[in-house]
């Protein structure tokens, strides 16, 4: 299928690595020209290297702090400067801290609304203008698969994702008639640094290796196995292309069928 995002321009959030890596790989295959975000340069430089070497094609990218409202703005302007009208918007960022709820300050709370979901908010606020004047776009919202099935000891992360989903619902049908199309795409167990720092910290609660807590783990996904950052960005690169015409308001799960909600 041509996903026809030749030449289409699309931001990434914490693209240097993970998700949003393996999502602006995929779209820089398909000859998207792809921006990266994110506030480590020497994360960044390294993973537009080794996107090109991937893709064939080089991404761009703008150093932005997603907890930092001006940088969010600045960084959408600079973009807009220098590539034109974005296209499409695939949000994403770190997770908050793992817990449970009497672990959690007031400041811990604010600071994962801040980090998980304000961002996504603002970064929204920043392309719609670009987006409506474009008559069309796509954005793409990263949570989890806790938006179907709540995951033990990660109530920050949680809450806010739920919130991801409530946002993007309503969002889809405000900007159904601009033709901007809002998803989102929860995942589950990727094989990602972050899912790695989780596993180690229940491994070692339980008392086993880190093997034997993933052997453990992908042994009760149906799929037998943890997924890729590639096979998450394939469909996010649909959803983010001209090619999706009418899947909108829509929360799809990349975990192998490993939730048991519908």
């Amino acid at each position: 299928m041509d996903l026809r995002l030749k030449n289409k321009t699309v931001v990434v959030l914490a693209a240097s690595s993970g998700i949003g890596r393996g999502v602006a790989t995929e779209l820089t295959r398909e000859g998207a020209t792809v921006i990266l975000f994110g506030r480590s340069e020497e994360r960044l430089k390294k993973a537009q290297k080794e996107i090109a070497n991937e893709a064939g094609n080089e991404p761009d990218y703008f150093l932005v702090d997603l907890t930092d409202a001006r940088q969010i703005e600045q960084g959408i302007q600079k973009t807009i400067e220098k590539y034109g009208a974005i296209y499409a918007l695939f949000n994403n960022t770190g997770g908050p801290k793992a817990g449970t709820f009497e672990n959690f300050s007031d400041q811990d709370w604010v600071q994962a609304f801040e980090l998980t979901l304000l961002s996504y908010v603002r970064t929204i606020r920043a392309v719609l203008p670009a987006m409506k004047a474009n008559q069309g776009g796509r954005i793409v919202n990263n949570a989890s698969s806790s938006v179907k099935q709540v995951i033990e000891h990660l109530i920050l992360s949680n809450t806010f994702r739920m919130g991801i989903a409530g946002l993007s619902k309503s969002l889809a049908r405000e900007l159904a008639p601009y033709n901007i199309l809002v998803n989102v795409v929860g995942a589950g167990k990727i094989a990602t640094d972050r899912v790695r720092q989780l596993d180690r910290l229940k491994a070692e609660q339980e008392g086993i290796t880190l093997e034997q807590f993933q052997q453990k783990n992908a042994a009760r996904i149906p799929v037998g196995r943890y997924g890729s950052i590639d096979e998450i960005g394939r469909l996010v690169a649909f959803l983010c292309s001209p090619a999706n015409t009418y899947v909108t308001g829509q929360t799809i799960l990349v975990d192998g069928a490993m939730s048991t909600a519908y």
